[in-house]
């Protein structure tokens, strides 16, 4: 068993990574960094410094910090010579997950940027399938309550919180996960509140090299049931991934569903499985195609100004 400890106790870490390393073969819960949070059992931690300097047992940190304090965190356990493991996004910018890489190549530790959406029960059974298709269209409809998930996280609206992108960024994990072919972005049309910084709202446009038409529609307003669904027509059928890649069907026939009331259950105990092998060969599993297409979208998007978001 492997000792980690978790920096950042909100409710990610509470909904989801705290179970996962609890069930985990392979990693022991050691101790939680963390101003106000805390898990029962763990010793607790305010600040990096001072976990890192009475531990040099805990080789492996989890961050599940907002995106714009968490490069700090991270480049401090890098130097201190622990491997890291980041929470989607890996970071606030591109610069700094580049920095971080290089950190880690520099001080031979391992770095994961992790995206829980494509450890999704059918992600892996959409990508087989569309390996060998003519994509013509790929359409994304990513559509949820800010108020039900992000209750109190004044961040995601600031510089560097994203907005809708922290669950669209979800979408486009999955994308560049299942598509054979890389794409980017053409256009964007981007809803950002008059009182906030961030937007509620994106349409999104890509490029295909083979021609297909691929688009993305994120919306933090949704209101009734919530909606997280990739739909790809190709030259064989059309794929439908739903429940955010927990559900797949072709051509309307479903492929079997796991027996289990949640079927994204599994998506952080895959992380964590996943996070053990990397460890066990070393190196670094960076990749940053999810967070260019939003850093795209926040460059070239157009800013339409909406009604002020009160929560």
């Amino acid at each position: 068993m492997i000792d980690i400890a978790l920096m950042g106790i909100g409710k990610i870490a509470l909904d989801q990574h705290v179970p996962a390393i609890a069930a985990s073969p392979d990693f022991t819960l050691a101790a939680t960094v963390s101003r106000h949070g805390s898990v029962p059992g763990a010793p607790g931690f305010t600040d990096i410094d001072s976990l890192l300097a009475a531990h040099d047992g805990i080789r492996v940190l989890s961050l599940c910090l907002p995106p714009v304090p968490r490069f700090d965190a991270a480049a401090r356990a890098i130097r201190a010579g622990r491997h890291v493991m980041l929470e989607k996004p890996p970071g606030a910018t591109l610069a700094e997950c580049h920095a971080l890489r290089r950190l880690a190549e520099a001080h031979r530790v391992c770095l994961f940027a992790t995206w829980h959406s494509r450890e999704a029960d059918k992600v892996a059974a959409a990508k087989t399938w569309l390996a060998d298709k003519r994509l013509r269209s790929l359409r994304v409809t990513w559509k949820e309550d800010v108020r039900r998930w992000h209750p109190g996280q004044d961040w995601i609206w600031e510089p560097g919180g994203m907005g809708v992108f922290d669950p669209g960024i979800n979408a486009l994990s999955i994308v560049t996960e299942i598509l054979a072919h890389d794409i980017h972005l053409t256009s964007a049309t981007l809803d950002v509140p008059e009182n906030r910084q961030t937007p509620i709202g994106a349409e999104l446009a890509f490029y295909h090299p083979e021609g297909a038409e691929v688009s993305a529609v994120f919306e933090w307003r949704q209101e009734g049931d919530q909606t997280w669904e990739i739909v790809a027509e190709t030259d064989a059928g059309t794929l439908k991934l739903s429940d955010g890649g927990a559900r797949l069907t072709v051509d309307g026939a479903a492929a079997p569903a796991l027996d289990d009331d949640n079927p994204l259950s599994g998506e952080y105990p895959r992380l964590y499985a996943k996070m053990a092998r990397l460890l066990a060969r070393g190196g670094i599993d960076m990749d940053l195609r999810p967070m260019v297409h939003v850093s795209d979208a926040l460059a070239l998007g157009h800013r339409r100004r909406v009604a002020p978001f009160v929560e």
